[in-house]
């Protein structure tokens, strides 16, 4: 049972009909030990030597590194904060070359909380299907929306993007499992096939445990899920504001997730420094509070900052922010 305990399967078979709105068989689905390595045995089942990967920035660190461990190339398409952070059509086929062979998409997005529309979504699934471009679906974050905001699957949106598309989901943001390292895959038999069989051959299986614990998540009431949705919900409507506050860091509010992403290049400017890992330095030793660059996450004028914390801890962290720039 290197690709999921059946009884998990079917969990995630009916998670998918009541939130992804379609019917999947359980050889649409393999699990792993967390959806990190669903990617990555994505890609080194997909991937050839030489073979191109789209991927729009700002991105989730881990994505280029595993193409290039699957000896492909990651091609960055920079998107803007005029856009939202959000890739168009025509900056993809201006991307695209005739080695182009997976596009990630990641909505919410990690780091900057963007999501895409379902018009946007059709439209970049449309193209992919035209240009038979496999969709990696990144939906870790797909239930954490907030103020009236939503989440299209893009698997969702007609059954030749669905045919196009593998979805990489898991229990660790949804239902705050990130240590039981559950992921899952869901895509055509082939593909998920050969996913299975790299996991078989490199971790076995996810431990039973583990296993049995997203079974509950999955099949349990949902209640706690939204509860701490809206936690983060309440927690970002506090936050953003205050964090706008702050001189130099421009901000735009997230629709998903749970980070901010602030452009910092004002603030920097204002300190003194032109280098931001001095800046945020300078700012977890004087102020005591980590920020993570945005340079890994091909974004090197922004930083990052999670509100997956209590409240009084994040109203802390802006104030001695907001007083280290005053200062």
């Amino acid at each position: 049972m290197t690709s999921g305990l059946p009884e998990l399967k079917e969990a995630i078979v009916q998670h998918f009909a009541a939130y992804y709105g379609y019917a999947i068989e359980p050889n649409q689905v393999t699990v792993a030990t967390g959806a990190k390595f669903s990617l990555y045995t994505f890609f080194m089942s997909v991937i050839d030597p030489g073979d191109e990967v789209l991927i729009p920035t700002p991105y989730w660190v881990s994505y280029g590194d595993q193409v290039e461990m699957a000896e492909g190339h990651p091609v960055f398409v920079q998107t803007t904060e005029a856009h939202d952070f959000k890739v168009t059509v025509e900056q993809l086929e201006a991307a695209r070359t005739d080695r182009t062979k997976v596009l990630v998409l990641n909505s919410p997005s990690n780091p900057t909380g963007m999501i895409y529309s379902a018009e946007e979504l059709r439209a970049i699934g449309n193209w992919a299907v035209d240009r038979n471009i496999l969709i990696l679906a990144d939906d870790i974050y797909g239930r954490l929306v907030y103020n009236g905001h939503e989440f299209t699957p893009i698997s969702s949106l007609s059954e030749d993007i669905r045919h196009q598309t593998v979805v990489i989901n898991g229990v660790s943001k949804s239902y705050a499992m990130t240590g039981w390292r559950i992921g899952y895959a869901v895509g055509r038999p082939d593909i998920i096939a050969a996913m299975g069989k790299i996991a078989g051959q490199t971790t076995s299986n996810p431990t039973a445990a583990a296993q049995y614990a997203a079974i509950e998540a999955l099949k349990g009431g949902q209640d706690t899920v939204e509860s701490m949705r809206q936690a983060f919900e309440e927690r970002l409507n506090t936050i953003y504001p205050l964090l706008a506050q702050v001189p130099g860091f421009e901000v735009i509010k997230p629709q998903g997730a749970f980070y901010l992403f602030p452009n910092v290049k004002k603030a920097m400017e204002i300190k003194g420094y032109t280098d931001v890992t001095e800046f945020t330095t300078a700012i977890l030793e004087e102020a005591g509070v980590a920020l993570v660059t945005g340079a890994g996450f091909g974004a090197p004028e922004n930083v990052r900052l999670s509100y997956a914390t209590d409240m009084a801890t994040l109203k802390e962290a802006v104030r001695r922010l907001k007083e280290f720039m005053e200062s």
